[in-house]
């Protein structure tokens, strides 16, 4: 739909709306979702620590202040760290 000068703005409004609901896929109510075995591991609390809502406020602060630094570093190494426990995970199970 071309847009300009001349195009009355409430016919071009109609027309967006009735492609949105053209485009919209429709529902099923019978839909199913099924987790791999990992899927599963990785929801379950198991051994990960608890959300330390104390650490996240000392952290915003940390910002706001402009005092929190960024260490690509430590961030590579944990990243690694992670993906080579749940490789490790994935291969025993």
């Amino acid at each position: 739909m071309k847009i300009d000068s001349t195009t009355n703005s409430a016919n071009a409004l109609g027309e967006m709306r009735d492609r949105a609901a053209i485009a919209k896929p429709a529902t099923s109510a019978a839909t199913e979702v099924h987790l791999s075995k990992l899927a599963a591991e990785l929801q379950s609390p198991g051994d990960v620590a608890a959300f330390d809502s104390g650490r996240v406020a000392e952290i915003r602060q940390a910002i706001a202040e402009g005092r929190f630094t960024i260490s690509a570093d430590a961030i590579a190494e944990r990243l690694i760290a992670s993906a080579s426990e749940l490789v490790a995970a994935q291969q025993r199970s």
